[in-house]
Order: C-alpha cells, then sequence, then structure tokens
C-alpha cells in the first residue's frame, strides 16, 4: 500500500476514522467500511483483499501440518474465518488418522442466533471423505462464545453417531469476536 498516490495524513485520517467505527482488525464487511468517511470504493476492495490474503495465509498455515499440532492456528483460522461473522456459520475440519487437514467445510449458514446442523449430514460427510476425526465449530454473532445447551446437546448428537462409525469427534469449538470456547477443554463432551 505504500505505493498509493494517497498521502500518508489521508490514510492516517481513513485507519483512525476505521479504528472508531470497528473496535478490532477483524474482518470487516462492506456495508459497514461504506460508513467510514473517506474510504471510497477502490480503498474498501483494497482492504477486501488483504482480508482474503491473511484467511488463505492461515487456512494455509493449518493446512501445511497436522491440525492437532499447532491449536493455536486453529483457533487463528476458525476466528478469522467466521469468528466476526453477522451470521451463524457451522463449520467441519474433516481429519485424517494423522490428524492432518482433509478438507474445512461451511455445512450450514443460519441467522443471527441459530443455525440448523444435521448429525446425520455432518457424518455422511465425514464418511465420504474417509475421515477419521472432525473439529466441530461455528461462531456466535454476538460475540459470547459461552456454549448453549442447544450446542451441549447436538454435539453429544454427532458424537453418540460418529463414535460407531469410528469417526472421533475432536472438539466443538464455539468462535466469536470475544474470543472462543472450547466443548472439550469446558468439559462438556
Amino acid at each position: 500500500m505504500a505505493d498509493l498516490p494517497t498521502p500518508r495524513r489521508i490514510i492516517t485520517a481513513i485507519a483512525n476514522a476505521c479504528a472508531a467505527v470497528f473496535a478490532t482488525p477483524a474482518p470487516m464487511p462492506e456495508a459497514r467500511l461504506a460508513e467510514v468517511k473517506g474510504l471510497g470504493g477502490a480503498g474498501i476492495t483494497e482492504l477486501k483483499i488483504v482480508q482474503a490474503a491473511a484467511s488463505r495465509l492461515l487456512r494455509g498455515a493449518i493446512q501445511k501440518r497436522p491440525v492437532l499440532s499447532s491449536w493455536s492456528s486453529v483457533l487463528d483460522y476458525c476466528r478469522t474465518a467466521q469468528g466476526f461473522a453477522d451470521r451463524e456459520q457451522f463449520r467441519v475440519l474433516f481429519l485424517d488418522k494423522r490428524n492432518a487437514l482433509i478438507a474445512d467445510e461451511v455445512q450450514q449458514t443460519g441467522t443471527v442466533d441459530h443455525t440448523p446442523v444435521y448429525p446425520r449430514e455432518v457424518v455422511k460427510r465425514a464418511l465420504e471423505l474417509s475421515a477419521s476425526a472432525i473439529i466441530l465449530v461455528h461462531n456466535h454473532p454476538s460475540g459470547d462464545p459461552t456454549a448453549s445447551p442447544a450446542d451441549i446437546q447436538m454435539t453429544k448428537a454427532i458424537i453418540a453417531v460418529a463414535g460407531p462409525l469410528g469417526i472421533a469427534v475432536h472438539d466443538h469449538l464455539i468462535v466469536g469476536k470475544d474470543g472462543h470456547a472450547s466443548l472439550k477443554g469446558l468439559k462438556l463432551i
């Protein structure tokens, strides 16, 4: 961005305006970016390109090595990928025997406070990919990563279906702009 003809003082003013609108360096929706005074269509496009590049770098970091050997990379990736989304998304990381990533798929996108999850579909896809294990991930657009009773019940239902078929559920992560929660870490599963 240093090669752009925009004077430094204008860039600083726009950066300060962005900081005033957004409390975190999270992905910013285009509609919200349009609210920033002095940030036009080209600037919004540049920020979205940087955001996409950062997401790809994080995805590459977890795809090149076993997922569970770097739990912080998994959390960083999941938070970047969906922690700041304005609608709930349910994502599944499918792993092989060595816990290397086979696939990362968003299975459902819902509303601001709910997304439907079907244990049968989760396990069906794991079998199609010959996955030995999965990590479940979903976001809370409110920012609070606290697990709801429905989150816990749904996770237990997936474990009950996957277990007899030899598919381990390593964890269910809930991510949000205020942090993350691990159902396994909280001893809820």
